[in-house]
């Protein structure tokens, strides 16, 4: 069973798994009640984009509705840490509630062995168990989305973009004639998709405006939330030219949600926004077994980022530890640490605070 949502990739993953001569079936879900009108017509050229694929291919196409789970699962959890001043990451948690979760155990109801999806990143089996590698494409690598997968979901999961790059996806959906060939990458919120971004938080979180401050103290300007910012933040703070300042960008460097205040630096590479590590919650692993301490391997911090050299230097059931072999800039609470050895990607946790 296919997860097909309307787009390229997921389009040739269906292709190659024919080609490869498998049995496949698609399924496209529906995981947002439209609130508007560009939401619906969105969601409905995403639908019928699925169903003439489908129809190319000449395999069923299902159709399940998953709001209620994405809701109870997903965006809840968004919300709160939204409340709390923190930046989640709804893709990681929509992969793991929605994606290998809910669409799983629908396509098992349905009479399937397994799902696959159109995510980069490949699969492995050998002695020890199912792992999780870094696709051939490192721009278009998703391993630290799906870094709370585990066994179970894993042995079950094919992905079959692991080992092409974007430009050789678009080149086979091209020369099979599939409509999504040239269709842009969908970006924004997992499921929700793009949008004004602070407009469509304050529907659902009031606006609590509150001072912005140098880290001297000095009021320069007012926000309107919290949960409107994120560290490392530029663009969008309202900040021009600040009396006895220097004439340099202004950076999001730490939110006080005792007194409901931003504090802004200047300078990218400011002290404040540079960390020698952090402390995650509860850790993760793929294989379940964690690793004994002091473990050395790699991390991000976010999505894209190069892997960057740490060590592990405690290690919890309810938290962890990390040492970064370089400071890192942006260390952002509510994100996640995702930990790699060589091309594995092992597991991660939720970053709780940098660590200066």
């Amino acid at each position: 069973m296919v997860g097909l949502s309307g787009g390229v990739d997921s389009s040739v993953a269906a292709l190659l798994l024919l080609e490869q001569g498998y049995r496949v079936e698609g399924l496209f879900m529906k995981n947002w009640e439209e609130d508007d009108t560009a939401d619906h017509c969105a969601a409905a050229a995403d639908l019928e984009d699925a169903d003439k694929v489908a129809a190319l291919l000449g395999i069923r196409l299902h159709r399940v509705n998953f709001s209620t789970e994405y809701w109870d699962r997903v965006f809840a959890s968004f919300l709160a840490e939204y409340r709390a001043a923190r930046t989640p990451n709804p893709d990681i948690l929509c992969n793991r509630e929605i994606k290998f979760r809910a669409f799983l155990d629908h396509a098992l109801d349905l009479g399937a062995e397994c799902i696959a999806t159109g995510h980069y990143a490949r699969v492995a089996r050998d002695h020890t168990g199912w792992h999780l590698r870094l696709a051939a494409d490192t721009n278009k690598d998703q391993t630290y989305f799906l870094y709370l997968l585990g066994q179970d979901q894993l042995r079950r999961c094919l992905c079959p973009l692991g080992n092409l790059d974007k430009a050789e996806v678009r080149a086979l959906a091209r020369r099979a004639g599939l409509p999504t060939a040239g269709k842009k990458d969908s970006t924004g919120i997992c499921f929700i998709g793009e949008r004004r971004f602070r407009d469509f938080l304050a529907r659902y979180l009031p606006r609590t405006p509150g001072p912005i401050e140098t880290p001297e103290g000095q009021v320069i300007g007012e926000h309107q939330g919290l949960a409107y910012y994120t560290i490392g933040q530029r663009s969008g703070l309202g900040i021009g030219g600040v009396a006895g300042t220097a004439e340099a960008p202004w950076f999001v460097a730490r939110k006080d949600p005792a007194r409901n205040a931003l504090i802004l630096v200047q300078g990218h590479d400011h002290p404040l926004l540079m960390s020698r590590g952090l402390d995650g919650g509860p850790p993760h692993w793929i294989a379940a077994e964690p690793p004994a301490v002091p473990f050395a391997c790699r991390l991000r911090v976010r999505h894209r980022q190069a892997l960057q050299d740490c060590t592990l230097t405690e290690l919890r059931d309810d938290r962890c530890r990390v040492r970064f072999a370089r400071p890192q800039r942006a260390v952002t609470p509510g994100q996640a640490a995702v930990f790699y050895r060589d091309e594995e990607c092992l597991g991660g946790a939720v970053i709780e605070r940098a660590r200066v």
